[in-house]
């Protein structure tokens, strides 16, 4: 080869690689052109069957705490932000003076059982006393009543023997002693007679004696009886302060997580006064707003897409769970009544509940969070 003369070589190749790069190009605008095509007609369909719903929000059910009695708080370890399990104590309310209020009322209660046990043995002890008194009576009356015969009979003898030594005395058969011996008899019988009688009165005495004394087993029982109202009475007091105890602790009612604290430790709060919002972070929910000229394509069971602003790029996905029946301009506090004839129409919006799945309530979501909804243009 001559060296003085150029070589052919590159003049030759150079014209087939710029044509190659050129195709290239060529194509790869083209891929571009129709990538951007594809892309606008995707977001073009997507907008034309797609609704959004810009109007809407994480929700939770917020449990507002309150105490039904007044008084200082004296515990009080929980912040807005903590989680807390169900059954823990939140806050406590000075009880001293409750406590001691049920004290004294079952000091009162145990004073009314040791009055109801006096009672009940004195009514034991009357019972026995009296039962054997007319016991005693009972007998000591048969006793005398079995023995007047026998006396009225003795007094029956002594007095035919006494008629019988008169006649003899007055016939002179009879001696005087005789006659004054069966005088005596008589007289004696006869004050048997009486005696037996007397003894018999008394006996009666004594049993009725008896018998009133029992009636004061009446009187007790009716002690005893009197005692239930008072302790029952009683008892509802205890149960009553006891509860106000007990109320004077409020506990967590479910595992959730605390919202907002209103109160501080050493605070005097009144009955019925807001002291913190709770809420149960995996029971949240989507709060929207539709359109009304949308709504027909919210019913319940539709599935939605949810983009949460504060997740950018990642997609949650529920379920349509409630449609309102009434726009919210129902329940404004302000109605806009329109007397002057002049009217503007504004589209109307109508509240829809989104639940969401189990999966996603990770407490990731949280109330007043802003969302976008997504749902198909297809009824």
């Amino acid at each position: 080869m001559d060296v003085g003369q150029p070589s052919s070589t590159p003049t030759t190749m150079l014209p087939p690689r710029r044509a190659s790069r050129r195709r290239m190009r060529l194509a790869a605008g083209l891929v571009a052109v129709l990538a951007v095509i594809g892309g606008a007609a995707t977001w073009v369909h997507h907008r034309f069957t797609t609704i959004f719903v810009d109007d809407a929000r994480i929700a939770a059910d917020m449990v507002a705490l309150s105490s039904r009695l007044p008084g200082w708080i004296t515990e009080l370890d929980v912040i807005a932000g903590d989680s807390v399990a169900n059954g823990a104590v939140l806050l406590r309310i000075d009880s001293r003076e409750a406590e001691l209020a049920l004290r004294e009322t079952e000091a009162r209660l145990a004073g009314l059982a040791a009055r109801r046990a006096e009672l009940e043995a004195r009514l034991a002890m009357v019972d026995r006393q009296t039962e054997s008194q007319q016991a005693a009576q009972s007998a000591r009356l048969e006793a005398a009543r079995t023995a007047l015969p026998a006396a009225v009979a003795e007094r029956v003898f002594a007095e035919g023997e006494f008629q019988r030594a008169g006649q003899l005395f007055g016939t002179g058969s009879g001696t005087r002693q005789r006659h004054e011996q069966t005088r005596a008899l008589l007289e004696s019988a006869t004050q048997r007679v009486l005696s037996v009688a007397a003894e018999i009165r008394n006996a009666e005495a004594q049993l009725a004696t008896a018998g009133a004394a029992r009636e004061e087993l009446t009187v007790l029982r009716r002690q005893l009886d009197a005692l239930d109202p008072q302790q029952r009475e009683l008892a509802a007091q205890r149960d009553r302060i006891a509860m106000d105890i007990r109320d004077r602790t409020i506990l967590m009612p479910f595992d959730g997580a605390v919202g907002r604290v209103f109160v501080d430790r050493g605070e005097y709060v009144t009955a019925g006064q807001r002291l913190m919002l709770i809420h149960d972070p995996a029971r949240v929910r989507v709060e929207a707003n539709v359109r009304e000229t949308e709504i027909r394509y919210f019913h319940p069971g539709a599935p939605v897409r949810l983009r949460v602003d504060a997740y950018p790029g990642r997609n949650f996905d529920g379920v349509v769970e409630r449609v309102g029946t009434a726009a919210t301009s129902e329940f404004a506090l302000l109605p806009s009544p329109n007397p002057s004839g002049n009217f503007t129409k504004i589209t109307q919006r109508l509240p829809v509940r989104i639940a969401l799945p189990q999966g996603t309530r990770d407490g990731l979501l949280r109330p007043g969070m802003m969302v976008e909804v997504e749902a198909l243009a297809r009824e």
